[in-house]
């Protein structure tokens, strides 16, 4: 099992944990599909009222997609199989809130989770990027969930700076991708109360609300989602040549803001 789900009946708070801290919580086909079936499963489960999304270990929460992943595409290039489509709550039709609990690295495909997370609470150490552009490939579904908490600004510079930039906790809650920090490894237990809270009000009352926050930005969103794939299929570079890439780039020359 790459993913752990532990549930408190007494507060109806699930903390689910990624649990690949060797590969800093990478999103492999195993734990894509068991993150799948939790988001269904909470559906139907009364005694889950609200649920918090973390990572195991200090060093990340989630680098997105295992790069070891297998996944062929289509030769069209408005068609795109993309593995983490489905990965995220909202993408599986579940309306109970979700709070990220975010330490360590945050990148990539992590903004999948994080961008159908209701809000996330980071440590001031997690750090955020997108390595995209720095290994020759189309930043679209990150930057559409990105751009439903920040500013387009903040967004591009994120983006284009690839590898060579790290957001802080700090400017990544100025720029409302977060909504709270908390000192070294403090962000699980604010989660996790900020739940427990939420949990303790009427459930229809609650997931109406977050419905309702959703139904404000759905359209923008499926809007940018529906440009995605073609711009993903004429920016990529070859998996060669992008393997080539990440394999020159020399660990540690980014600088944090």
């Amino acid at each position: 099992m790459s993913l752990r789900v532990e549930t408190d009946k007494e507060t109806g708070v699930a903390v689910v944990t990624l649990d690949r801290p060797h590969r800093h919580n990478a999103l492999d086909r195993t734990t894509i599909d068991e993150l799948v079936a939790a988001w269904r499963d909470f559906r139907t489960d009364d005694t889950v009222r609200a649920i918090v999304l973390t990572g195991a270990g200090d060093r990340a929460f989630c680098t997105g997609v295992d790069r070891d992943i297998d996944a062929p595409q289509p030769s069209s290039p408005y068609s795109m199989d993309d593995p983490l489509l489905t990965v995220g709550p909202k993408a599986n039709d579940l309306w109970k809130p979700v709070i990220a609990a975010v330490n360590g690295m945050a990148c990539g495909g992590a903004f999948y989770l994080i961008g159908e997370a209701d809000f996330a609470i980071a440590d001031e150490t997690a750090t955020f990027f997108d390595p995209h552009t720095t290994y020759g490939m189309v930043s679209a579904y990150e930057t559409g969930y990105l751009a439903q908490r920040m500013p387009p600004g903040e967004v591009a510079r994120l983006a284009l700076m690839g590898a060579a930039e790290r957001l802080s906790a700090r400017r990544a809650h100025e720029t409302g991708l977060i909504s709270e920090v908390t000192p070294p490894g403090g962000a699980l237990t604010a989660a996790v109360r900020c739940a427990a809270t939420i949990a303790a009000c009427p459930t229809a009352a609650v997931q109406g609300t977050v419905r309702a926050v959703w139904a404000a930005t759905e359209a923008s969103r499926a809007h940018a989602f529906a440009q995605a794939p073609h711009l993903i299929a004429l920016g990529n570079i070859s998996d060669d040549e992008q393997a080539r890439l990440f394999n020159s780039r020399a660990p540690g020359t980014h600088r944090t803001r």
